[in-house]
Parts: C-alpha cells; structure tokens; sequence
C-alpha cells in the first residue's frame, strides 16, 4: 500500500530502476562480435537448439512472482497465527504480563516497521520478527476484548469479518470494481496519513487523561462507532492499494527478495483492519 512505508521504499527502488537490465555505456557493435564468435564456436544445429530454447521467466531470472508472494505471506500469517496463540494464552493466564505483551508489540512493531522501511539492506530477519512481535501482540489484544464482559464473541466476528472483507476487496480489485488510479492513490494515502496523526493523539488521550470515555473521542456514541467504520473502510481501501502494489512489482520484474517486503506490507494492512474490526464491534457491543 502506498501509505505503508514498506511499499513506500519499493515504490522508490523501482523509480531508480532496480528492473533495468541495460548496460550503461555498452557499445552495440558488440553484439555482432558476440554473434560472430558464436558461430566460430557453436555449429548450426547447435545455435538451432538453443535458440528453440523456451524464453527465460520471472523464476529464472530471480523476478518477483504471485507464487513468491502468495507463499511468503502465508508463513508471515502463520506466524501471526502462531504467536498469536501464545499471546491469548499468556495473557489469559497472567493480566500483567498480557498487558506488556499488548504495549511491547505495538512499541516493538512500530520501531521494527520503520527499521525495515528505511533500511538500505532488506533483512528478512527483521521481516519475521516484526511477525513474531505482531502475533504476540494480536494474541493479547484479542484476549483483552474477548474477556470484557459484553465482548464475548467480538473476537470471532472481527475474524470473519476481516476474512470476507479481503476476499471481497481482491474480487473488487481483480474484477476492475475498484480502479487504482493516481488519484486513488493520493486520497487513500492523505486519508491513512490524516487518521495515523488522529490514532496517535486519540491514544495518548485515552491512556493519559483521567475519566476519558472508553476508546479515546467520541466514546461508545454514534460519533465513536463512525470513526471506527470511517477507519474499517480505510484499511479496507488500502487493500487495494496493497494488491495494486504487488501487480506492479510483478509487472516492472521487482528482483525476487522484495517478495517478503509485499507480503510483509500485507500482513500489516490485515492485521490493521482485523484491529479496527474489533474496535467497532466493541463499541456497538456498548
């Protein structure tokens, strides 16, 4: 997604041409040295079979792929899942360390995603330690709302609810519903950075000033419930984004490890709206 500083950096790698395979300052009359010493060496039936050859593809020349990705964000998923258990367990077992859990995750997240976004060298380490720290971190969240009395069940809609927006966004984008234009871009992106600001200073409201209502503005009211679907359909839009993202770097051959960074901004946006769910769900609860 545009707005997410991972697909921040590979948008900018791929305007300094990471896909150019040109030689600077290559004289063309090489090539006809090239082709001449090729015949010296080869015989015709030999020139005939390689040239039959079938071309080259994205796997062969190290190139991102759907395949790459669509696997790679699976196991960052799986380690979501994963961590996200022991999250829910320990949390469930012991209050205080779930709420160290709950703040060290989303602390630990933040720092991690700017180390991998501004980084020169993409670390993949990095990659799956921000999933470890992100599933440690949803697991104690989800545990925290499950356990409030008139949450039950919050948990399991979000799930569902973030399952079927996913699936409904990609047969939007794939199906040309939703059209990512330039314009697109730039509104999703001014929105996303707007509400980040918002989200900051909401926090520190509700953390830091006596008897703030619950959620930080607008409470459990209607003002409250309408800034939460103002941000479910937020993250539902980066979506989009996010799938736009993964087709150009496809399209314009990103080299193949930047197939963790796509999964990596992925996971992000997911584990954003399956957050945002649960927020909205809870304060219509009340």
């Amino acid at each position: 997604m545009a707005s997410n500083p991972a697909f921040n950096r590979l948008e900018k790698d791929a305007q300094s041409g990471y896909a150019n395979f040109q030689t600077q300052g290559a004289n063309p009359g090489n090539v006809s040295y090239a082709a001449q010493g090729a015949t010296d060496t080869f015989s015709q039936q030999q020139l005939e079979n390689m040239y039959n050859q079938p071309s080259a593809g994205p796997v062969d020349t190290g190139r991102v792929t759907m395949d790459d990705v669509i696997m790679k964000t699976l196991g960052l998923f799986a380690l979501v899942l994963g961590f996200g258990a022991v999250g829910w367990v320990v949390a469930s077992q012991n209050q205080q360390v779930g709420m160290m859990l709950w703040m060290g995750g989303m602390i630990g997240t933040l720092i991690l995603g700017l180390v991998i976004a501004f980084k020169k060298a993409l670390s993949v380490p990095l990659i799956v330690g921000y999933a470890v720290l992100e599933g440690l971190f949803v697991g104690a969240v989800s545990q925290f709302f499950n356990s409030v009395q008139g949450w039950e069940g919050v948990v399991a809609s979000a799930a569902v609810a973030t399952v079927a927006t996913f699936v409904g966004m990609f047969l939007a984008y794939k199906t040309g519903l939703i059209k990512v234009t330039n314009k697109f871009r730039r509104i999703v992106t001014m929105a996303i950075f707007g509400y980040a600001i918002f989200a900051v200073i909401n926090f520190l409201y509700a953390s830091f000033v006596p008897n703030s209502p619950a959620f930080g503005f607008g409470g459990t009211s209607g003002i409250g419930i309408a800034i939460s679907l103002f941000a479910v359909g937020l993250a539902a839009m980066s979506l989009a984004l996010d799938f736009d993202m993964i087709d150009r770097a496809i399209a314009t051959g990103a080299p193949q490890k930047y197939s963790w960074l796509l999964a990596h901004g992925l996971i992000v946006t997911v584990v954003w709206l399956y957050i945002e769910f649960l927020r909205l769900f809870a304060r219509m609860r009340d």
